[in-house]
């Protein structure tokens, strides 16, 4: 019988540039949904020099193709020297295995740079999304690349859990994380969200509104196109100013927030906060399918009342609730999201790891972790400020 096996022929090609994968190619298997997978913002960060080689984040973009060249998966995939802009930490993994005389990097990273973002990784063409088959193609064939390049592992970070699922099938070790997103059920108002808070917790978040909104501020959501050069300019020194103040890097260079309005017009949502006209906050933002999702923040001085509340909380609240979309994602870490509403979530990845004292060692570390997370998520859930339900 002829061989009918629609995953027979495939080969895996890796791109150090992902200008080599034509963008409507890409975008075919990236979907619509989530844009931070989109060629747009990956090639955003490619050509703005946020991510290359000399910041540790080598492009290995991969590319499963057909016998007649055709793209039919991809994934957005690095070659990283150091474990930094990963947001899941595997630096205890790195020192335990070079004190006993492995290499731990490089490795590969099939994720978005500097955006703990969940969303799709292992990203199939549209005809073919439903197909399991290809999908373990694909991570086989990832798995591959690990032991033919010689690297000691490849992680795949923020991904959905039917990627998570999948991969444990296939082997890989699997690790849960914590975000705080909040839930937009159908209000049709701010209000309507207070209203389904107890009463003291209700009184709080219209406190902290009532004080940053009465501090000599005025408020505005600027999108894509609409967001000036001078405005960016503003926006990239408030960047600047919270990197200082955490002690981090400023990964992302000043053209990526210009290519950033250039590629993805209206999904780019930055709401500006001004003193006297002149810009003195802003929270960027990017805009989904159903989702808003928060992306940097800073501002000029620390002593406006929970401005930061109002601009990355808050207002990000709000224009989700006008513009009908179902959830907001205010990036990682931070329970004092639960006392704004925003509810415990939890976070997917999955990991080859090509050593086997090492794998073993790796194990009994996430099914620890798997299992203290597990337990601590009704506890957090009890903290968020919702009446309780009789």
């Amino acid at each position: 019988m002829p061989d009918t096996d629609p995953c027979a022929g495939l080969s895996l090609t890796l791109h150090r540039r992902i200008a080599e994968i034509p963008a409507t190619q890409w975008d075919l298997c990236a979907g619509g949904d989530n844009p931070f997978v989109s060629h747009a913002f990956l090639s955003a960060l490619e050509d703005s020099g946020s991510v290359d080689a000399r910041t540790g984040w080598l492009p290995q973009h991969a590319a499963l193709r057909a016998a007649d060249g055709s793209v039919v998966a991809v994934a957005p995939m690095y070659a990283k020297s150091h474990s930094f802009g990963e947001y899941v930490f595997d630096q205890q993994w790195a020192r335990a295995f070079e004190q006993a005389g492995g290499q731990y990097y490089p490795k590969l990273q099939v994720a978005v740079p500097f955006s703990p973002v969940p969303g799709p990784r292992l990203l199939l063409r549209a005809d073919r999304r439903d197909d399991p088959r290809l999908a373990r193609t694909l991570v086989g064939a990832l798995r591959q690349a690990c032991g033919e390049l010689g690297l000691s592992s490849t992680h795949v970070t923020f991904c959905e859990r039917g990627e998570y699922d999948l991969m444990g099938d296939e082997g890989w070790l699997r690790r849960l994380g914590v975000q705080y997103h909040w839930d937009n059920p159908g209000y049709a108002s701010f209000d309507d969200f207070l209203d389904a808070l107890a009463s003291r917790k209700r009184k709080t978040l219209r406190r902290e509104r009532r004080d940053a909104n009465g501090c000599g501020l005025t408020f505005e959501v600027v999108r894509g196109p609409d967001i000036t050069e001078d405005l960016w300019d503003h926006f990239y020194r408030f960047y600047l100013s919270t990197v200082d103040r955490k002690w981090g890097s400023a990964y992302l260079r000043r053209p990526f927030f210009s290519l950033l309005s250039q590629r993805l017009g209206e999904r780019v949502v930055l709401m500006v906060a001004r003193q006297d006209g002149t810009p003195v906050a802003g929270a960027l933002n990017l805009m989904g399918r159903d989702t808003l999702y928060g992306r940097n923040w800073g501002c000029d001085r620390g002593d406006w009342p929970f401005l930061h509340f109002e601009l990355c909380y808050y207002r990000a609240m709000e224009f989700a609730i006008s513009h009908g979309l179902r959830r907001v994602e205010a990036g990682a870490q931070g329970e004092h999201k639960l006392q704004r509403g925003y509810r415990p979530c939890l976070t997917h990845s999955a990991h080859w790891i090509e050593h086997p004292g090492l794998r073993h060692a790796v194990a009994e570390f996430v099914e620890h972790e798997r299992t203290a997370i597990l337990g601590e998520m009704e506890a957090l859930d009890a903290m968020t400020p919702y009446r309780t339900q009789s």
